[in-house]
């Protein structure tokens, strides 16, 4: 699997090298700052890991294998520079970087109308019809390289709803996807289920543009080729798409484009669930085309029935997507025969058709339950968030190497998700979300192991 810098940083190599320089200091801060080294009884080694087995978390919160440590860098109700509180639901998140050296996270808050903002807000996308603003959004933390201490911390969009996940851009902006297809009517004043743009220097609440060109569904998550400037993005749903929209100007994405949905002709195979019928075998490649979809901003909500009709793959519940040089990857969180989770590989040559793989199918629990969103480590693993839904849930950080292989990465000890997985520039600190109550941690470690 190959890890593309450019999913994570706008900035040359010169100033990745920066990172690499800074991340011995970054390591003592971590330590210094009382965080947890893993120490504890091990869990049964997997033999697919390249680590040691998990060591219980005396904190009770994360577990992780000998030499990883992390450290709570943001948590719900935490006081930040606009003068509002830390919302909840932290969600997908992006890490970029901006050209003094700062490391910036763009985190989403995947709020209902009916959930608290952290305090007032001057303005947004949308409001209630009593004219407070909607709650959903993100909010953006600058760290400092060197120690990963908090410079600045606030809102930077609001007026949305169900900000789920989304995607850098090798521009230095986070798309924020909405999960959510409100209606004006008593919750809201305007029609959601779009795409936002929120500039990695915003220095507070930025304009909210709804990118109604990129299509109106229930969004998941988006990932920008660098060598096109196309955007590939995930449908939450049963019977979801695989889109991407063909910019008019790449990196100009509020000036329009075109919308495709993914096709795979091949083996007569229009479903790649495996609930039922066809089947797609682990490992195979089928070559792949693209259908052009129209009436994009889709008021009744068809839009993946429309493009189901023409041709168009069906995929179970897509979520996380990551972008690496001429190919992503993608999750889809109750697909395969289990129903317990896939991930998908597309590749995308310069010249010729599209490939897709199935590249991993769950088949029991314990391998890996409802994975969503996912980065690419140092190392060339997969990293998967688990959201699965159990009446004890045991979340996990999954790898998957690239053989196709899982294993335990790291276990969640509290009874919520795990979101928003994403490295530092450097590659040297995985950042992650706890869902709710909301909090930030930045894990460290031997991830070249």
């Amino acid at each position: 699997m190959k890890h593309s810098p450019m999913t994570a940083t706008a900035l040359p190599p010169a100033t990745r090298r920066h990172f690499l320089q800074a991340t011995g200091t970054a390591f003592a801060a971590l330590l210094a700052s009382g965080c947890t080294a893993g120490v504890g009884l091990a869990t049964t080694p997997s033999p697919s890991s390249p680590y040691s087995p998990l060591r219980a978390d005396p904190a009770g919160l994360l577990d992780l294998p000998e030499g990883f440590s992390y450290r709570v860098l943001s948590r719900l109700g935490d006081a930040m520079d606009d003068g509002g509180t830390v919302p909840d639901n932290a969600d997908g998140m992006g890490c970029l970087a901006l050209p003094g050296g700062e490391i910036v996270l763009v985190r989403n808050h995947e709020l209902k109308p009916h959930h608290g903002t952290g305090g007032p807000l001057a303005g947004g996308y949308d409001r209630k019809p009593d004219g407070a603003v909607l709650p959903g959004g993100t909010t953006t933390l600058v760290l400092d390289p060197g120690t990963l201490e908090i410079k600045r911390q606030f809102r930077s969009l609001a007026g949305t709803i169900r900000n789920c996940a989304g995607g850098t851009t090798p521009w230095g902006s986070w798309l924020t996807c909405e999960e959510d297809l409100t209606l004006p009517g008593a919750a809201a004043t305007r029609d959601h289920g779009w795409v936002f743009e929120v500039p990695a220097d915003a220095a507070g609440l930025v304009e909210a543009l709804p990118l109604k060109a990129m299509g109106r569904f229930n969004h998941e998550a988006a990932a920008v080729d660098p060598a096109t400037g196309i955007v590939y993005m995930t449908e939450d749903r049963d019977e979801g798409l695989l889109y991407r929209f063909i910019p008019d100007a790449p990196g100009r994405l509020a000036r329009g484009g075109r919308l495709q949905a993914l096709a795979v002709p091949g083996k007569g195979l229009p479903d790649s669930r495996n609930w039922s019928g066809s089947r797609m075998t682990v490992g195979e490649w089928l070559e792949a085309g693209w259908i052009d979809l129209d009436e994009v901003e889709s008021p009744q909500d068809d839009l993946r029935i429309r493009g189901a009709a023409s041709g168009a793959t069906l995929f179970a519940r897509g979520e996380g997507i990551h972008m690496g040089e001429g190919e992503l990857y993608f999750c889809c969180t109750s697909g395969g025969a289990k129903k317990l989770g896939q991930v998908f590989r597309l590749r995308l040559p310069q010249a010729g058709p599209a490939s897709l793989q199935l590249f991993f199918e769950s088949t029991r629990p314990d391998q890996f339950n409802f994975g969503d969103n996912l980065t690419v480590a140092p190392s060339g693993h997969l990293i998967v968030c688990e959201d699965q839904y159990t009446d004890v849930v045991d979340n996990h950080l999954r790898g998957i190497t690239p053989a196709g292989a899982a294993y335990p990465f790291a276990r969640l000890r509290r009874q919520t998700e795990l979101a928003g997985a994403c490295f530092s520039p450097d590659g040297q600190t995985l950042f992650v979300n706890l869902y709710s109550p909301a909090m930030t941690l930045a894990i460290h470690g031997p991830w070249a192991a």
